[in-house]
């Protein structure tokens, strides 16, 4: 009944155009939405113009209009909202978790009608890559275990705004007794290749024999990793306003709250419906989740002690160090040769079907993408009741991995301070402009890209070689341009005096692709007649050539001072530069690693990701 009150007020109201900024806007779109906060969605209608995304709400909650102007969105996501493709999420900064708005549309189109508009006038947006991408990063140790969850949760449209997809992280620690806590010992750490359900082995042989006996659809768990009651049971002292709203006014009793990290894990353990993970919290800087600072009245357990301040393990001397040494064991060896078997249960191959069943991983069929069409139920009750069980019941994240996620390789790094674990944000990537590829991000991300290659303009242009141009690099200062060509040769552009400065041919082959290397002292020429030649700025002649190839080179690149060659004989090879100061004489390369193809290699702008 108040979801049919709420449309047909809905229907006859309109966004009011006097809230506009400028009378000059230009109008794009209008439609009906909902913006999405903790527990509650609010409908209203938005309004895109060339200059700001509004959103009024129909009862004027928080405020008449919400304004984001359009030149300050640094990210915008598609999102899932009760397991449809409805949501919308926008970000006016890199590092934030929490969005300046989530809207949630009442049909497709309008969101992605909504995502385009705003798209077509972002101008510094971070790209969002994909979860090969990141896979990739993190395997190499450039992102920690605790950013690299974060990404996926990201690309699995986890929002900290959206309480039934709130971002889900494992429990690590199992050891809550002993007085130090030894993260050298693996009897510390829970089991990650197993979920919670199935950590106690006499629980788990109950749970299957009800999975046996029970009729289709089958599942295995009565309750989720993450819901909004979860989420609130751990946040409750941070935020009372939602608890109260989810608990109809009142806390929960307080026997059930979150008063120990040590009987959580129990009851996790031993609990007949408790199969909850943990959420981000766990493994950050602000520990006020944990203290009652606000100093609420929760209440009195059964025992008669008053819910004050959560109770710690024995190794953790304050709120701070425990969230100190969670972070030290989810950046340990341990969880970084593990961590993957955790990925492959709650975002890989194993969260469905066949392998999901075998690693006892089995939900609710609402829990997931696809288990019941709600577009295609007609009775607004029932529609309106699967709604409200899907989002109060918990949900699944998007499927990101149908193949098993490789292992880590060696980390960069075993314990992160809690400075770095921390302050990078959900968007920094570590790789460098050199390295980033279309091929690397998201579609959205694609698309995003191209709009803003077409906002590009063409400032000036010089032609300066016969053939076509092969391969450009920059001087650090921007004073140098330097480029090869199928006409053989390498030439230096003035970009102050915009004449051609120097002209080198090396040989009668076309050069392939060129780089400066760091100092902008040399650079470095790929050549179609299996040679790659060095070439000095300062002396303006050639410095050395490297013979290391059987047929054309095609592309070489520099990265960790080390240099990579792709080459038509089907070899990537990588070399080491010795300096002149170890040689006395001058620096020369030596060959640490072949990778052989079947077939020649044309580009190897991201080879050095393969080793």
């Amino acid at each position: 009944m108040i979801t049919a009150i709420l449309q047909s007020r809905l229907a006859r109201a309109s966004f009011d155009k006097n809230r506009f900024q400028n009378v000059s806007e230009t109008l794009h779109m209008e439609c009906k939405a909902e913006m999405v906060t903790p527990l509650v969605t609010n409908p209203g209608h938005v309004c895109i113009t060339d200059a700001n995304l509004y959103f009024q709400p129909l009862n004027g909650y928080p405020k008449p209009v919400v304004q984001v102007m359009l030149h300050s969105v640094r990210r915008i996501y598609k999102r899932r909202h009760g397991l449809l493709p409805l949501g919308l999420e926008v970000f006016c900064t890199e590092n934030d978790l929490c969005s300046d708005i989530y809207l949630k549309f009442y049909n497709t189109q309008d969101r992605d009608d909504a995502y385009f508009y705003v798209a077509t006038y972002l101008e510094n947006h971070v790209a969002e890559q994909a979860a090969e991408s990141y896979m990739l990063q993190w395997q190499r140790g450039h992102i920690s275990n605790y950013q690299y969850l974060l990404h996926l949760n990201n690309l699995a449209d986890r929002s900290c705004n959206d309480l039934s997809q709130y971002p889900v992280f494992p429990w690590i620690i199992a050891d809550y007794s002993s007085s130090e806590l030894d993260l050298t010992k693996p009897e510390t750490f829970r089991d990650l290749s197993k979920p919670i359900g199935a950590l106690n082995k006499e629980r788990l042989e109950r749970l299957l024999e009800r999975y046996q006996e029970m009729p289709e659809p089958k599942f295995m768990y009565g309750s989720h990793y993450s819901s909004p009651g979860y989420v609130l049971f751990y946040l409750v002292r941070v935020a009372p306003e939602y608890m109260l709203c989810l608990q109809n006014g009142k806390f929960d009793h307080p026997d059930r709250m979150f008063n120990s990290i040590a009987e959580t894990w129990k009851n996790c353990l031993d609990g007949t419906t408790d199969f909850k993970e943990l959420i981000p919290e766990f493994y950050e800087n602000d520990a006020s989740f944990l203290v009652n600072n606000l100093n609420l009245d929760l209440g009195r357990t059964q025992g008669g002690k008053m819910v004050e301040n959560v109770e710690l393990p024995p190794w953790a001397s304050d709120a701070d160090d425990f969230l100190q040494k969670s972070r030290d064991a989810l950046e340990s060896q341990y969880v970084s040769e593990h961590l993957h078997e955790w990925i492959d249960l709650v975002f890989g191959y194993k969260q469905k079907g066949d392998e999901a069943v075998a690693a006892h991983n089995v939900f609710h069929p609402l829990t997931y993408e696809g288990g019941v069409d709600l577009n295609r139920i007609m009775d607004p009750n029932e529609r309106v009741a699967l709604l409200t069980q899907i989002l109060e019941f918990g949900q699944t994240p998007k499927q990101l991995f149908v193949t098993p996620h490789p292992q880590r390789i060696v980390p960069k790094f075993k314990s992160l301070s809690r400075a770095s674990s921390c302050s990078i944000s959900i968007t920094e990537s570590p790789v460098s402009p050199g390295e980033e590829s279309f091929e690397d991000l998201t579609e959205e991300s694609i698309t995003l890209a191209w709009n803003n290659i077409t906002k590009l303009k063409l400032q000036e242009q010089h032609k300066i070689h016969k053939g076509a141009v092969t391969g450009i690099a920059v001087s650090s200062n921007k004073s140098s341009i330097f480029s090869t060509s199928q006409d053989s040769t390498l030439k230096m552009f003035s970009a102050e005096s915009k004449i051609i400065k120097r002209s080198v041919s090396f040989s009668s082959m076309a050069l392939s692709s060129c780089l400066i290397l760091p100092g902008d002292t040399s650079v470095i020429c790929s050549s179609w007649d299996n040679n790659i030649y060095f070439y000095s700025v300062a002396f303006g002649r050639r410095q050395d050539t490297l013979i290391g190839h059987d047929d054309a080179v095609s592309k070489i690149c520099w990265h960790n001072d080390r240099l990579y060659s792709a080459s038509w004989d089907s070899t990537v090879k990588v070399w080491h530069c010795v300096p002149e100061e170890l040689l006395g004489t001058k620096k020369h390369f030596e060959l640490l690693a072949e990778l052989e193809h079947d077939v020649s290699v044309s580009i190897g702008q991201r080879v050095h990701a393969l080793l």
